[in-house]
């Protein structure tokens, strides 16, 4: 890792008062975290497209945190299975319920780490555009534009159909339910 800056996205998780992340055992970032090297954490939603009547005041609508800290290996086994059931359970509530836990050799090719949340930034952006004083009487529109997440309708394993229904939970989530 030689002190190189690295951003890589990965699944992420609350655990009590740290945040769970998984990765390869091994792999050169999770033996980098692993080892108490100092880390940052950053998650970023996009709301919106600010649009004023200047480009220079152009914006985006956001939610955005970042977690600092130092990650320490979650090595016991109980532990282990509660973080992974709640890296689960962050992805789709309710999923853990509806599938096979972990087993023994799982378990043992994945590396898991806590950060506990002891500092952390939070930065929020909502709302209309910013214009000048000056710009307002410009003839160009200016508002917001809502970026939307919404799951799609459920889509079926082709390669290997399921024995299952469709869980409730995912219908739920194409009518917005969630």
């Amino acid at each position: 890792m030689d002190g190189t800056p690295l951003v890589i996205p990965m699944a992420f998780a609350r655990l009590d008062d740290s945040l769970v992340l998984h990765g390869a055992h091994k792999s050169r970032l999770m033996t980098h975290l692993a080892s108490g090297a100092p880390v940052c954490v950053s998650v970023t939603l996009l709301d919106g497209i600010v649009l004023a009547r200047s480009a220079m005041h152009h914006s985006f609508n956001y939610r955005s945190v970042v977690v600092f800290g130092v990650a320490t290996e979650i090595v016991a086994p109980e532990l282990k299975l509660r973080a992974l059931t709640q890296l689960v359970e962050h992805v789709m509530s309710g999923r853990s319920g509806d599938t096979r836990p972990p087993n023994e050799l799982e378990l043992k090719v994945t590396q898991l780490v806590a950060i506990p949340i002891e500092e952390a930034s939070v930065k929020v952006r909502s709302g209309d555009p910013v214009d000048d004083p000056e710009d307002l009487e410009l003839p160009y529109w200016a508002g917001q534009i809502p970026l939307l997440f919404r799951a799609g309708s459920p889509i079926v394993d082709t390669r290997n159909p399921p024995l299952a229904a469709v869980p409730a939970l995912a219908k739920n989530y194409r009518r917005g339910e969630r």
